[in-house]
């Protein structure tokens, strides 16, 4: 049955905007009546401060989300497709696992780690290849109340040490190993050399996924299939509290500590089910497929939560899109008949720099939406998207939003409301954004630039950092008191439709992934030669920034090609290939104020190609490096 929630006209989200904004609480409070099923109803729907801040959503109402998204479904869907696992080796065979089997698993999961002793309130952390084992455990670990805290098995030894001890978690669940494309990552290998640090872990369970030889650990490693098959597939879910904590999820911070920022169980389930339905508009019978990896909030949010909960055929997926050639995504958009297809700009930007024939040659015509995330698209990557994948018939909502929003902010609907190339568009219902000029002031009238605020709360928004709540006030809610700083600077059109126009602090978005530049700039201060960094992006045609570093040393190095292969090497073992520079630029100095602040706005126009219009560098405490450092630019 059709619910009033979902917006099916232009006028149906005028209207859903409207009544969402006028009296937010009556909004809500119908919504999650209508939708979700609670073990007892909530006091007030909201409660907040944002100078402080505090928020509380369904404040008194208790539930189990694993619930919403499995138990209530067996008696009409039992039978239906949950999720469609998709492995990396195209000639391995896929699973298709029903949300009856689904509901088994994730129960037998549940058992299996409270066998292991986790109880309501532990932290677990998941280090795992994207396989169904990594789902069942998000999902088993909802289930008994524990806060689950995945982090991305492309990361480092020492990044996971820093994110296990940060949030003091009890039990680690990893691989042996992990698939990706051609390579396999030695998982177990480097869960040992972060657990060496990590006394709070009790246990560690692997799940043989690569049949690699691993070290063992008696008193502390079992293996997920002896566990899992002495575990009973009845559990009954755990009682929470809707601001229970649902999960933390790292992100990088602008200081150099990642930031564990916190989800609750209500208002995220709320959230998620919201916009996946309206943002995508799903139907009872379409097939699903986000690309992400759960390790990332869109995962979190677009292929477990928001899909599963809506009662939907999700595509989890194993590989990349290179492997076995460039034609393997719409491979698997053929072979499974996929209606909605939700990915990130890099890897539409790398897919147009290939062969057109990988695309042409397979049936793309099941396809109905196209979905984009993770940073804004340029022009060309959104046009060779609508032409050649969607054949011009599919809208193409372009979704802005952040791991601490937990779900889609600013996007069309599609089909719905408008699409225009490289705009995100308008808010969704129950998001209320204002754009800032450099006073604080809020832009009112049409069209505007500057900086993007959220005045007030929605329901999927972050409650705090894990641990640290004066850091969250401090990085969200101070530079625009009372209101929610993205970090994002945006445009606004004559029609009041949104552009996201890239980050304004120093954090840089490479291939759809938050980069803290300060902790990459420490892990290359690691090395010995090192005296001192500064990293900024700069534009990539691929993965749309790229890092650019720029080094001074103690002393001269010998070897320049020698010192940049070791500076890539220290920053992939401190935190993961994904954070290491394209480029590297040995200087004499780096540009600082006199109070000794490097000025990285000189060095971001540099790394970009703009090797004058500087503005005023006489007050600089070394105005002549400037000058070297843009003639040596790479």
């Amino acid at each position: 049955m059709a619910s009033k929630f979902i917006a099916s006209t232009l006028e149906d989200y005028r209207k859903l905007y409207k009544e969402s904004t006028v009296d937010p609480e009556k909004f809500w409070h119908e919504f999650a009546t209508e939708e979700f099923i609670w073990k007892r109803k909530w006091n007030t729907v909201l409660q907040y401060d944002l100078l402080k801040p505090e928020i509380r959503w369904f404040e008194g109402a208790q539930l189990n989300i694993t619930e919403n998204c499995l138990d209530r479904h067996i008696s009409e869907l039992g039978n239906k497709t949950a999720i469609i696992w998709e492995p990396n080796n195209p000639d391995e065979s896929t699973l298709h696992i029903t949300y009856k089997e689904l509901l088994s698993n994730v129960n037998r999961a549940a058992n299996m780690l409270k066998s292991l002793g986790a109880k309501k309130g532990d932290r677990i952390c998941l280090y795992m290849p994207m396989i169904p084992e990594l789902a069942y455990a998000v999902l088993a670990c909802a289930r008994i109340g524990a806060i689950h805290s995945v982090v991305f098995a492309g990361f480092s030894a020492k990044s996971l040490a820093d994110r296990i001890n940060d949030a003091q978690c009890n039990i680690v669940l990893t691989a042996d190993g992990g698939f990706r494309g051609s390579k396999v990552t030695p998982l177990k290998d480097i869960a040992d050399e972060a657990l060496s640090s990590c006394p709070s872990v009790q246990k560690c369970v692997v799940v043989r996924r690569t049949e690699s030889a691993v070290n063992w650990h008696s008193q502390r490693d079992v293996w997920w299939h002896e566990e899992f098959a002495k575990a009973s597939d009845t559990c009954e879910a755990e009682t929470m509290d809707a601001e229970d904590m649902l999960f933390i999820l790292y992100t990088s911070g602008s200081t150099g500590k990642p930031k564990g920022m916190v989800h609750t169980c209500g208002g995220y389930m709320v959230w998620t089910n919201f916009t996946f339905r309206n943002v995508f508009q799903y139907k009872p019978e379409d097939i699903y497929w986000c690309t992400a990896d759960v390790g990332w909030i869109t995962g979190h949010s677009y292929i477990l939560y928001g899909p599963l909960s809506a009662g939907a055929t999700t595509l989890m997926f194993e590989g990349i899109p290179s492997y076995p050639d460039m034609g393997r995504f719409w491979e698997v958009v053929e072979k499974h008949r996929v209606n909605i297809f939700y990915t990130a700009p890099t890897a539409i930007r790398s897919l147009e720099a290939s062969d057109r024939s990988f695309a042409d040659s397979h049936d793309l015509s099941t396809l109905k939406t196209l979905g984009t995330v993770g940073e804004p698209i340029n022009l060309e990557a959104w046009e060779w998207y609508d032409e050649v994948i969607g054949k011009k018939h599919c809208p193409i909502v372009d979704t802005w939003w952040q791991t601490e929003t937990g779900g889609i902010m600013i996007s069309s609907l599609a089909g719905v409301t408008p699409d225009k190339p490289t705009f995100a568009t308008y808010p969704m219902p129950g998001v209320q954004p204002a754009i800032m000029d450099e006073q604080g002031t809020e832009v009112l009238e049409n069209p505007a630039e500057g900086r993007l605020c959220i005045k007030f709360p929605w329901p999927g928004m972050a409650r705090t950092i894990y641990g640290d709540h004066e850091r969250f006030r401090q990085t969200y809610y101070s530079t625009f008191p009372g209101n929610y700083f993205t970090g994002d600077g945006c445009k606004r059109d004559e029609n009041g439709m949104y552009r996201i126009t890239g980050r304004v602090d120093d954090i840089v978005i490479v291939s759809g992934h938050n980069l803290g530049t300060a902790e990459i700039e420490n892990a290359i201060n690691e090395h010995p030669l090192v005296n001192e960094s500064a990293v900024v992006g700069y534009p990539h045609d691929i993965k749309g920034n790229s890092i650019y570093a720029f080094i001074t040393c103690i002393h001269k190095p010998e070897n320049i090609e020698t010192l940049k292969r070791e500076v890539v090497d220290v920053v992939s073992k401190l935190i993961g290939p994904i954070a290491k520079p394209e480029k590297i630029q040995i200087c004499t100095g780096l540009p600082k104020t006199r109070s000794g602040k490097i000025m990285r706005r000189i060095l971001r126009k540099i790394a970009s190609g703009e090797t004058d219009n500087f503005g005023d560098i006489s007050t600089l405490l070394n105005p002549e490096c400037v000058e070297e450092i843009a003639s040596n630019r790479l």
